[in-house]
């Protein structure tokens, strides 16, 4: 009896937008993988990581939508993410090589550390490939240092305890907010108090349509943002 060797499982960081930022690495695993996870969430037709990657995937590639719900971890709802698993690991045992698809780096505040977690120890082998964070894109775009010297650089998820952002505002000479789609408001406030907004700039949809550019952050509080917006600041001195 012929035994099927198990594909290998990639998780691909696709960057910020520009399909010209994926590594060779990441695009060589496209290209080498039968099947395609693109995750997408509950409220959305599509998957942005996807429409990125197009211009890699094989002609004979098989696309597959994976929901991933906006959770703070998968304990939170188990049976969603098992069957996710099962899935890749279906394409996997059947000798596929499978790609996961996910915006900016894999290891940062990404859906792809969820899977990862769970196929870690189911005996196939994993590769996770680097992507460019949306942060690093949006100061190489605009020539804006996020730090030089002995600045402290912190990064830190609008979608977190107020308390605890304010702690991190205070503690860093720089600072990268991702996910402020939900709370600009009290995020710009948040840094009014910390004397950060003078060289604040927000970008959504980094190098993707209907990019957005806001550098008056004050003026614009009320605006409803998308989803893929990061605010890159610092300290005025």
């Amino acid at each position: 009896m012929e035994i099927t060797k198990l594909g290998t499982f990639y998780g691909i960081g696709v960057g910020p937008g520009d399909p010209e930022l994926l590594t060779v690495k990441a695009i060589n695993a496209i290209k080498n993988s039968g099947v395609i996870i693109a995750p997408k969430t509950e409220k959305k037709e599509g998957s942005v990581a996807l429409t990125i990657a197009q211009p890699y995937l094989r002609a004979d590639a098989e696309i597959v939508y994976q929901t991933f719900p906006m959770v703070r971890n998968f304990e939170e709802l188990p049976e969603v993410f098992e069957d996710n698993r099962q899935e890749i690991l279906s394409h996997l045992r059947a000798g596929k090589n499978v790609a996961f698809l996910t915006l900016g780096d894999p290891m940062l505040y990404s859906t792809y550390i969820y899977i990862f977690r769970l196929l870690r120890n189911s005996g196939v082998t994993i590769e996770t490939i680097p992507g460019v964070p949306a942060f690093l894109a949006i100061a190489s775009r605009l020539g804006y240092p996020l730090a030089y010297g002995n600045d402290i650089l912190t990064v830190i998820p609008a979608t977190a305890d107020r308390d605890k952002i304010l702690d991190a505002l205070e503690k860093s000479d720089a600072t990268v907010l991702m996910k402020v789609y939900k709370n600009f408001s009290e995020v710009v406030d948040a840094l009014a108090a910390e004397n950060m907004t003078a060289d604040a700039v927000l970008v959504s949809r980094c190098g993707l349509a209907n990019e957005k550019i806001i550098t008056d952050l004050d003026a614009h509080k009320s605006d409803a943002l998308n989803y893929l917006s990061t605010i890159l600041t610092r300290r005025s001195d």
